[in-house]
């Protein structure tokens, strides 16, 4: 299969279609404007549905109400946007519904910049929406990877019947680069939904009984219960979709901890520390949660410093330190506001904190 140069927000809005996306909800927001307008023209060629809503609030309960029909749904958005999404998100936990989410992320808080950031790392980690729920992220490291990661997580979300996140910093969205297309799945027919997903609402044309999908649960063990339920797939989750890549962890003096642009950036401070005799190696999550941990127990016994670096004050260090579980000090190279570092400022100072260590 031949490769195409493209960028990377119309590659998101491409292999969304090609997962079988019937229908897009969104609202412009930099730096992901690309995949609406690209959507706006290329999905309904596709069969599917294209609807720019009112806001990034109208967007996801469109998506919630579109889901629960059975259809396969994808809505994008960065930073503010997804702050905006998060009550939506929470039902749509609650009533099991699958849904895939893009955040191409910017640097905030608050409206912030546009430039690229990673400060998303504990809402989309976390969760902004109340009660007991968790969401699958996965962060992507370039753009053919954040391809096969949007047209897999179609399947992901309809297993577990939840919606799926897939975080790729601003820079990501804006850059080009040459992909290898999957095939065209096709959209779900309609007489086909409730033989694949009897949950879903179709009326009762193909199936006995109505089919209610709410979050509403007034009686508390009832509740209890759906939320044991939910943390049940959680725990199957956590079992089956860690996903990680690790460099050079053998012999490394120090270790990176880094996803995303970060990720690249420190393959190259890792070239740049070797030309002065320093061994460093790599430990790329590529699932956020669950978050890697097993990649932890692979750090080899010359190591003498693990180092979170991010697009933030240091969020993802908090997962780190807990998976380092007191093995080895835990330092920070990052920057914020929509600033990325080079792989010269992350080889120096990571060299500067391996001194102080020693």
């Amino acid at each position: 299969m031949s490769k195409v140069l493209m960028k990377g927000n119309e590659a998101f809005a491409e292999a969304a279609i090609r997962g079988g996306c019937k229908c897009y909800f969104g609202y412009p927001i930099t730096p992901q404007n690309e995949v609406p307008e690209y959507m706006s023209h290329e999905l309904p060629k596709a069969g599917g549905a294209f609807i720019q809503a009112e806001s990034e609030l109208a967007a996801v309960n469109m998506a919630y109400g579109a889901a629960a029909s059975g259809g396969r749904v994808f809505i994008s958005t960065s930073s503010p946007g997804l702050a905006l999404m998060q009550e939506g998100l929470g039902f749509i936990c609650s009533c099991e519904v699958p849904l895939v989410v893009m955040n191409v992320s910017r640097g905030g808080p608050g409206v912030g910049g546009i430039q690229p950031g990673q400060a998303d790392y504990f809402q989309v980690t976390r969760g902004g929406y109340n009660g007991d729920a968790r969401i699958p992220v996965f962060a992507p490291a370039n753009i053919q990877e954040s391809v096969d990661l949007i047209y897999e997580c179609f399947d992901i979300a309809e297993k577990y019947r939840n919606p799926v996140v897939i975080f790729a910093d601003g820079m990501l969205g804006q850059m080009m680069e040459p992909v290898e297309l999957p095939e065209h799945k096709g959209i779900l027919p309609e007489d086909k939904i409730s033989e694949v997903k009897p949950w879903a609402i179709t009326g009762t044309d193909n199936h006995e009984g109505r089919n209610v999908i709410y979050s509403l649960r007034l009686q508390p063990d009832v509740l209890e219960n759906h939320v044991h339920h939910m943390f049940e797939k959680y725990a199957e989750a956590e079992r089956e979709l860690v996903r990680y890549k690790t460099v050079g962890l053998e012999d490394a003096e120090i270790v990176f901890v880094a996803f995303g642009t970060m990720s690249r950036i420190c393959a190259e401070a890792i070239e740049l520390l070797e030309e002065q005799g320093v061994k460093a190696g790599l430990i790329r999550p590529i699932s956020l949660w669950p978050f890697p941990k097993a990649a932890f127990d692979e750090i080899g016994a010359k190591t003498k410093l693990v180092i979170s670096t991010e697009l933030s004050m240091g969020q993802m260090i908090e997962d780190v330190k807990m998976a380092c579980a007191g093995r080895w000090p835990v330092g920070l190279i990052n920057r914020t506001g929509g600033i990325v570092p080079s792989s010269r400022e992350v080889a120096d100072r990571a060299l500067k904190a391996l001194q102080e260590v020693k």
